[in-house]
C-alpha cells in the first residue's frame, strides 16, 4: 500500500534554520553557510522518511521563511515597491525575498514589508500575495526545480509540491483598484505550465497540488476556474499523475467538483472530516485513488489504530487496496520534530504522544496493518490499544472540582456590572489619561543577556534569587525608561516569560511541557505549545507578584498582562477528548482568578491578549456562530467580574474583522488594540461601519519587521484611524509586543510615536480654541 506525506517540519531538530536565518540577518554569517544549513536539514529530512519506507517524500516543502512566499518569487509576484532593489542594488535573490518578508531598511532604502496574516485557522502566518490589475508575472525562482533535482542526486526520488493556482490568488489581496483576482488566471498559468513543463522533463512523476480552499465556501466562479485549471493541465500533459491535497476541514459541497477532476489521487483530510469518508467513496469515480488523510498532522496525540483502521478497511472495501493510500492528514510543518528528544515527560503522558517523526512511522505501521489478517495480534497494534486505554482512565485527567465549577457559571458572570458608556467616564476620572493615550503591548526586547539568565536558571547555575534579583533590575530599567519617555499606560516589560502562552500554561494545572516541541510560527519565530492534556485550573497566582512590583516603582498606570483562554486554547496542543468549548471555559475560570487578584493590588489597567480569536474560526461559515458563541463567552468569563473602574483591554493582531465585528464588540472590552500598519489602517474600515463604540488602539509600527518607522510615517497612519474613528476613542501603540525586537530600533519607534501623541494633542487643543 502507498503511503506519502503532505510535507515534514523545516526548522531543523533543534532549531537549526532559525539559528542561521537570524546569524544571516544580522551579518554573521555568509549565504553560502545559510544554504549549507538549508541542505543539511533537506537531507535530513528526506532521509528519515526514506528510512521510514514512505513511498512519496515530498520536496520543495522546504522554505527559509514561509512557503506562500517562496511561491510568489517563483511567480514572479514581486510588488512593485522592491524593483529598484533588483534593478539598481543587484539583490539577491535570497536577500529580495528576505526584504519582502522582512522590509528593506539601508542603502538609503525605507521599503516596508509584506503583509502576514494566519493560514487558514492555524497559528502558522504567510506572506500575503499582492495582486495588481493587469499583473503579468514571470518565472523568476526555479527553488521548486532545484530541490527536486537534490533530492534526486542523492538516490530520492520525491514529489514536488506546489500550491495550486486558484488557492494562491484567493490567499492573496488586491491592491490599487478594486478588481477580480480571477481575472489574472490567463497570465499566471503559463508560469505554472512552464514549471510542470521543467519538472517532468527532470523525471517527476508525481506533483502534489495543494487546494486547501476546496474545503472553503467557494462561489461558482471559483469552483469553475478551479476545473479549467485541471483539465487544462491534464490536457497539456497526459501522463502527469496529479496528487490533489486538500486538507483542514471536509469537502463539503465542494466533494463533487474535487473527485471529478483529472487527477490521479484525491487527498482527504480524514481528522478534520472523518464523516465524509461515505460521501466521497460514493461519489468517487472508480479510477479515481484516494489518500486517506488519516495521521494528525496539526496536534501531538498518539494515532488510534482501532479507530484509523475501521476507517481504512471502509475504504478498501469499497475500492480495494490498491485505489486506498495512508497519509498525514496535512503537512507536518504543524508539528514538533522529535518525541525521542523528550527526556523530561512523564512516561504516563509520553506514551499518548506522537511528533513529525513518530507520525511517519504511524503511516508506515498502519499500512502494515490495514493488509494484516493477523494485526490484532502483532506488538504495534496492542501496544497502541494499551496506551489508548491509560489514557482514557488515567487519573491525571480528570478534575471534578473543575467540572463542578464548570456546571455553575451563570449569565452574570460572563457580564461586566454596567455597560461600557457607564463604565467609560468612571475610568477616565479614575485613570486621569490624556488625549490619544500612548502604551505598547506588553512585551519588550528580551535581549541575549535575558535569555542567558533564564538559560542559567533552569540549568541550576542561578539561584531563584539571584534570577528574581536580574528580572527586578531589568524590570525597574525598563519603567523608569518608559517614564522618561512619556508613555502613559506602562508596562513590566514580561521579562520573566518565555512565552505568551507556554508562560502561563507552566502555571496552569493540566498543562505539562516538552524540551524541544518547538513549531514554527512565523520567518524564524518558533514557539514550544504546552500540552493541554487534562482538567484545567490554576492552583496559585500567575503574574500579580510581577505586575504590583512593577506598578510599586511609579505612579503611572501599569498594565497587567495576560493571555485569554480563546489564544490559550488555540496556541496549545489541545486534548482531544472533551469538546474544546470546555477546556476553553475551563481556562477562562483560571483567567477570571487572576484577574481579580490582580485588581485587589490597585491594578487598574489589565489586558487580555485574545489574538487567535479569529484563528479559532471553523472554515465553514455555517459553523461560524457556534464557536464565535462560546469563544467571546469564555473572554467574558474571564474579564467580567471586575469593577466598573477598572478598563479591560485585549489585544488582536494579524486579522480582518469585517464578517466579525459585532463578535468583537460583543466581547466588551473598554480597549482593543489591534495590528494596522502593514494593511495602512484598512482594517478599521470594519470598526468605522460597525460604528464600534469602545476605544480602540490602531497599531502604527509594524514590530514583524526591523525597519524603524518615520514620526511623519506614524503621523500618518494615526491621521488616517481619525478619519475612521472618533479620536476620544483613539489610543496609540505598536502593532503587537515588542520581544522579538532589539532595543535600539525600539527606543527609536517609541520615542516617535510619543512625540506624535504630543503633536496630535496640541492639534486638538488648537482645534477647540
Amino acid at each position: 500500500m502507498q503511503t506519502q506525506v503532505l510535507g515534514y517540519p523545516r526548522i531543523g531538530s533543534q532549531r537549526e534554520l532559525k539559528k542561521a536565518n537570524e546569524q544571516y540577518w544580522a551579518g554573521k554569517i555568509k549565504k553560502e553557510e545559510l544554504e549549507l544549513v538549508a541542505e543539511t536539514i533537506r537531507y535530513q529530512n528526506w532521509q528519515i522518511q526514506k528510512n521510514e519506507g514512505i513511498s512519496l517524500i515530498p520536496s520543495n516543502d522546504f522554505s527559509f521563511y514561509d512557503q506562500v512566499l517562496d511561491w510568489s518569487l517563483t511567480l514572479g509576484a514581486i510588488p512593485k515597491r522592491y524593483q529598484p532593489l533588483r534593478t539598481n542594488e543587484g539583490l539577491s535573490l535570497l536577500d529580495l525575498y528576505f526584504a519582502m518578508a522582512r522590509g528593506y531598511q539601508k542603502d538609503g532604502y525605507d521599503i516596508t514589508a509584506m503583509e502576514m496574516t494566519k493560514w487558514f485557522d492555524t497559528n502558522y502566518h504567510y506572506i500575503v500575495p499582492e495582486f495588481y490589475k493587469g499583473q503579468t508575472f514571470e518565472l523568476t525562482s526555479l527553488k521548486v526545480v532545484e530541490e527536486y533535482k537534490e533530492a534526486k542526486k542523492l538516490g530520492i526520488k520525491t514529489k514536488p509540491v506546489i500550491l495550486g493556482l486558484v488557492s494562491y490568488l484567493l490567499l492573496g489581496k488586491v491592491k490599487e483598484d478594486s478588481f477580480n483576482v480571477l481575472s489574472l488566471v490567463d497570465n499566471l498559468l503559463p508560469i505554472y505550465i512552464e514549471v510542470i513543463k521543467q519538472l517532468t522533463s527532470e523525471g517527476a512523476e508525481y506533483i502534489q497540488i495543494d487546494e486547501p480552499f476546496l474545503v472553503l465556501d467557494l462561489t461558482v466562479e471559483q469552483k469553475q476556474t478551479i476545473e479549467f485549471f485541471y483539465k487544462h493541465i491534464q490536457s497539456l500533459f497526459p501522463n502527469l499523475k496529479i496528487i490533489l491535497a486538500t486538507y483542514f476541514g471536509e469537502l463539503g459541497d465542494n466533494t463533487s467538483l474535487a473527485v471529478g477532476l483529472p487527477i490521479e489521487v484525491l487527498h482527504i483530510d480524514l481528522v478534520r472530516g472523518e464523516n465524509a469518508l461515505e460521501k466521497i467513496l460514493d461519489e468517487a469515480p472508480s479510477y479515481l485513488k484516494l489518500s486517506l488523510g488519516i495521521v494528525d498532522g496539526r496536534n501531538i496525540w498518539k494515532n488510534d489504530y482501532q479507530k484509523s483502521l475501521a476507517l481504512i478497511d471502509q475504504a478498501i472495501a469499497t475500492r480495494g487496496k490498491e485505489k486506498i493510500w495512508i497519509s498525514t492528514s496535512c503537512s507536518l510543518l504543524h508539528s514538533p520534530f522529535d518525541l525521542d528528544g523528550e527526556t523530561k515527560l512523564s512516561d504516563e503522558i509520553k506514551q499518548w504522544l506522537a511528533f513529525a517523526k513518530q507520525k511517519i512511522s504511524e503511516v508506515s505501521e498502519l499500512a502494515k496493518l490495514s493488509v494484516n489478517v493477523d494485526r490484532e495480534n502483532t506488538v504495534s497494534y496492542q501496544a497502541n490499544i494499551k496506551a489508548h486505554n491509560n489514557k482514557r482512565v488515567s487519573k491525571l485527567i480528570h478534575n471534578e472540582a473543575v467540572k463542578q465549577r464548570v456546571n455553575k457559571i451563570t449569565e452574570a458572570d460572563a457580564n461586566r456590572l454596567a455597560p461600557f458608556a457607564v463604565r467609560q467616564p468612571l475610568q477616565h476620572a479614575a485613570l486621569e489619561l490624556p488625549l490619544f493615550p500612548t502604551t505598547t503591548i506588553g512585551s519588550f526586547p528580551q535581549t541575549t543577556e535575558v535569555r542567558q539568565w533564564r538559560a542559567k536558571f533552569k540549568k541550576g547555575e542561578l539561584t531563584a534569587q539571584e534570577y528574581e534579583d536580574l528580572l527586578k533590575e531589568e524590570t525597574a530599567r525598563a519603567i523608569k525608561w518608559q517614564e522618561e519617555i512619556g508613555l502613559d499606560v506602562l508596562v513590566h516589560g514580561e521579562f520573566e516569560r518565555n512565552d505568551m502562552v507556554e508562560y502561563f500554561g507552566e502555571q496552569l494545572e493540566g498543562f505539562t511541557f516538552t524540551q524541544n516541541g518547538w513549531v514554527q510560527s512565523y520567518g524564524s519565530r518558533c514557539v514550544k505549545p504546552p500540552v493541554i492534556y487534562g482538567d484545567v485550573y490554576r492552583s496559585q497566582p500567575l503574574t500579580v507578584f510581577w505586575s504590583s512590583y512593577a506598578q510599586s516603582l511609579t505612579d503611572k498606570q501599569v498594565k497587567g498582562m495576560l493571555t485569554g483562554p480563546v489564544t490559550i486554547l488555540q496556541w496549545s496542543f489541545v486534548r482531544n477528548d472533551i469538546p474544546r468549548s470546555e477546556t476553553c471555559t475551563q481556562i477562562a475560570l483560571a483567567i477570571r482568578d487572576e484577574v481579580l487578584d490582580l485588581e485587589k493590588e490597585n491594578i487598574q489597567v489589565i489586558q487580555i491578549d485574545e489574538p487567535a480569536i479569529r484563528e479559532g474560526l471553523p472554515l465553514r461559515k455555517v459553523e461560524w456562530d457556534s464557536y464565535l458563541d462560546w469563544a467571546v463567552r469564555a473572554f467574558r468569563i474571564s474579564a467580567s467580574g471586575v469593577k466598573n473602574e477598572t478598563q479591560i483591554h485585549t489585544h488582536m493582531c494579524y486579522s480582518e474583522f469585517n464578517d466579525i465585528i459585532e463578535h468583537i464588540a460583543a466581547m466588551d472590552a473598554d480597549v482593543i488594540t489591534i495590528e494596522c500598519s502593514r494593511s495602512q489602517m484598512e482594517l478599521l474600515d470594519a470598526f468605522a461601519e460597525f460604528k464600534y463604540p469602545n476605544e480602540i488602539g490602531p497599531g502604527v509600527y509594524d514590530i514583524h519587521s526591523p525597519r524603524v518607522p518615520t514620526e511623519e510615517e506614524m503621523l500618518h497612519l494615526i491621521k488616517k484611524a481619525e478619519y475612521y474613528i472618533p479620536n476620544k476613542q483613539l489610543w496609540i501603540n505598536p502593532d503587537c509586543g515588542l520581544k522579538t525586537r532589539h532595543w535600539e530600533e525600539t527606543e527609536k519607534a517609541l520615542i516617535a510615536m510619543v512625540n506624535i501623541a504630543k503633536e496630535l494633542r496640541k492639534e486638538s487643543l488648537i482645534e477647540v480654541v
